[in-house]
């Protein structure tokens, strides 16, 4: 039962082995609120509850923590532009966010704090690394010494002189063009707080490395985020760390993107789809489903059609849960452990693909079952079903879906009206002896992804299984 992760420092798969014998401490590195999130922003907290909901499974006492930006360059700009507080733009986004994870069924951080509650910790870091050779102050800025860091550039994998760090407005007096700002002097009109080297604000770096140190020690187990953090806020975040003293984190894991058309799902580049506008639309289970049954390092390409395709796989799921719960005459509890298969799916890299088609055989099996009229059988596949589900935080029995089911059961039954007309056209049909007429509307709903079965009750329509 050793679970393992792709560590993106060593390139490879690797066997998980915690620093305290049972626990499991993870920093994730959450929203900058400048804006509402997209689906791509949801993508990274829903795989991450995913991997933290199998760690529990597996035993694991876990201590979760993901941060909020809530000060950078683009929320100032932002509120400069629309002529209102930075922190009103910060907060009113960082509810967005947390409605966004909820709606997706994302469990709660052990913490969640936020980079202004920390300028404390900040100041600290900064002054141990000034005073260890790492630092410098020049113009009210602070910047790292990048070639004080040996190591500098492991994590992405690049040579030092080929770089060209990503610098702000007003960074000045640097020693090299490489150092990257962990202090930005205040300039007229910013928010700003008191140091030893003059007022200023963070930059997006520090925050991380710092807020890590205060709620989890100078080492922890897993660091997460996108992809796209690799470079430059994760490979500053280690040289900050380390430099510091800190051991930091001994796993690296991160997830793919969200795409339009090939490209990064993005508010600059004006392809992005808003969770709040995605929820009017789509049921989030349905969403959650769609986002997390993809390996977690693998690019999800956005379409309606993509999403129409999870929607009709998981209601074979849901209709079969449904169907064995209305059999069984009471609610159906989740088996205590998941099948083998299933579990060492999970334990590698979090194989969520493989352990979905457990899934879903589990379901066929369930099917066949209740077409043997085999209680037994079908309530004991619910169960695993349900146990599956469970880890995926997909179990739509679970209380976090309740209002998902009376949705579900809204759409369920304006299907059944209109279905129900066509079937009764179709016993017209028979009733005449009109075969073909029969035979055809039959094949026309099995074409609409719907299967008839005709029992002495009469016809009972289902979504066809794959």
């Amino acid at each position: 039962m050793t679970i393992r992760l792709y560590d993106t420092s060593a390139r490879q798969i690797r066997d998980f082995v915690p620093l305290t014998p049972g626990c499991v401490s993870i920093y994730l590195c959450g929203a900058t609120v400048q804006s509402a999130p997209h689906i791509g922003h949801i993508r990274s907290g829903l795989n991450f509850d995913i991997m933290r909901r199998w760690f529990e499974y597996r035993g694991y006492g876990v201590t979760f923590v993901r941060n909020v930006t809530d000060i950078d360059d683009k929320i100032i700009t932002k509120a400069s532009d629309q002529g209102r507080p930075w922190w009103a733009i910060g907060y009113e986004n960082e509810r967005a966010f947390n409605a966004g994870y909820e709606a997706l069924g994302c469990l709660p951080p052990t913490y969640e704090p936020r980079a202004t509650g920390h300028i404390t910790e900040m100041v600290e870091m900064m002054r141990g690394l000034i005073e260890r050779g790492h630092a410098y102050e020049a113009d009210g800025n602070v910047y790292f010494d990048v070639r004080s860091f040996p190591d500098y550039l492991e994590l992405s994998n690049q040579d030092i002189d080929d770089l060209r760090q990503p610098s702000g407005d007003n960074e000045t007096g640097k020693r090299d063009s490489r150092d990257f700002a962990m202090w930005k002097a205040e300039r007229p009109g910013e928010p700003s707080w008191e140091t030893p080297w003059g007022r200023g604000r963070p930059g997006w770096h520090l925050e991380c490395s710092a807020m890590a140190h205060r709620y989890l020690g100078s080492a922890f187990d897993i660091h997460g985020g996108g992809l796209d953090l690799v470079f430059p806020h994760h490979e500053n975040e280690i040289a900050q760390a380390k430099a510091f003293g800190d051991d930091f984190a001994s796993y690296w894991v991160h997830n793919a993107w969200v795409t339009m058309s090939g490209e990064k799902m993005s508010k600059s580049l004006g392809n992005s789809v808003l969770v709040s506008e995605m929820v009017k639309n789509w049921r989030p289970i349905v969403l959650r489903y769609y986002l997390g049954t993809p390996h977690y390092r693998s690019m999800i390409e956005y379409s309606e059609a993509a999403l129409r395709e999870a929607e009709s796989a998981f209601a074979r799921i849901e209709g079969f849960v449904q169907r064995v719960t209305e059999k069984a005459g009471k609610p159906v509890a989740p088996a205590a452990e998941v099948p083998p298969a299933f579990a060492e799916a999970m334990d590698d890299d979090l194989g969520v693909p493989q352990a979905l088609a457990i899934v879903h055989t589990t379901v066929r099996e369930g099917n066949s079952a209740l077409a043997a009229d085999d209680k037994e059988a079908a309530v004991a596949r619910l169960a695993e079903v349900r146990a599956m589900l469970g880890v995926l935080g997909l179990d739509p029995l679970d209380p976090h879906w309740a209002g998902e089911a009376d949705r579900g059961a809204d759409l369920h039954g304006v299907v059944d009206t209109l279905v129900q007309l066509v079937l009764q056209q179709r016993e017209s049909a028979r009733a005449r002896k009109d075969w073909a007429t029969a035979d055809a509307i039959r094949d026309q709903l099995n074409q609409s992804g719907l299967a008839v079965e005709d029992g002495p009750d009469g016809p009972r329509w289902t979504i066809a299984p794959r």
